[in-house]
């Protein structure tokens, strides 16, 4: 059985490049496509079924050899979305959004819920095109929770794939006992990825910089195309996906895609992503 990959579209442009870079890893993985929208009443079903062919042709457009599904559903897209991938067994979400202002704007926390709720962890995209390399450059930042060490299980599967090189951010704390903690977390997170064969590097984040800037320096210069965040969904020390960070990350100027993880489910999904 094929894996499947899962893009929610409201037929805008961050919703059209999403499926650009769902048809471009479904292509590598040789995955299934599906592009779902959602409507609130009947009367919408066939304007969107017309629109969902249109998708699909983009998405061909992209890669004549992928599998493309579409459907259509009535309710809400916030509430449907991770019901319809725990139906249907998808195993990545890509999903289009705006810089976080809008993004705050416009969804605000219904959204942020799916994401943090959602038993299969996203891939967040905005108008960037996915490039001929892929994600040739993943930044990875580290805190001191152990559940973050999950999403590299994720993250050496999409290296493995892409002949990406991972470097790894974290915080130059000036608290001995964190600075102990994150340097353990570093010293583990690279001899795994030694050991998974990938190329990596190891950086802190400069004196007199927050963590969100840190990232963003490294992701300037090493050309980052992808950053991979865990959800803890707490208010722990370091804990990543806070609501600032989050929305600062999400809605980054560069417009680098985003690898959200679930610690709740890495371990399941480890399992099932990306297999052929």
């Amino acid at each position: 059985m094929k894996v499947k990959l899962l893009v929610p579209t409201d037929f805008s442009d961050v919703a059209h490049s999403a499926i650009q870079h769902a048809v471009k890893f479904s292509s590598i993985i040789n995955a299934e496509l599906i592009l779902l929208h959602v409507v609130e009443t009947r009367e919408g079903i066939e304007s969107a079924k017309e629109k969902l062919s249109k998708d699909e042709i983009i998405g061909k457009s992209y890669s004549s050899s992928c599998t493309i599904n579409s459907y259509v559903r009535i309710g809400n897209i916030f509430e449907d979305i991770g019901d319809f991938a725990a139906e249907f067994g998808v195993s990545l979400i890509f999903m289009g959004t705006h810089k976080y202002s809008r993004w705050q704007k416009i969804v605000g926390s219904r959204a942020i819920r799916v994401i943090t709720s959602s038993p299969v962890p996203f891939i967040l995209v905005q108008e960037k095109l996915m490039d001929s390399k892929g994600y040739d450059n993943i930044v990875v930042p580290l805190d001191i929770n152990i559940e973050t060490k999950q999403k590299l299980e994720l993250v050496v599967k999409i290296a493995h794939y892409f002949n990406s090189e991972v470097h790894l951010i974290t915080n130059d704390s000036t608290d001995s006992f964190i600075k102990t903690k994150l340097k353990a977390n570093q010293i583990w997170a690279t001899k795994y990825l030694d050991s998974n064969k990938i190329k990596n590097s190891s950086h802190l984040v400069p004196k007199g910089k927050t963590l969100s800037e840190g990232i963003f320096l490294l992701s300037y210069n090493v050309k980052a195309d992808l950053i991979a965040i865990m959800n803890l969904q707490d208010d722990s020390i370091l804990g990543l996906l806070e609501n600032s960070f989050q929305d600062e990350i999400i809605g980054n100027d560069y417009k680098i895609p985003v690898l959200c993880v679930n610690p709740h489910v890495v371990t399941k999904a480890s399992g099932s992503v990306f297999v052929r």
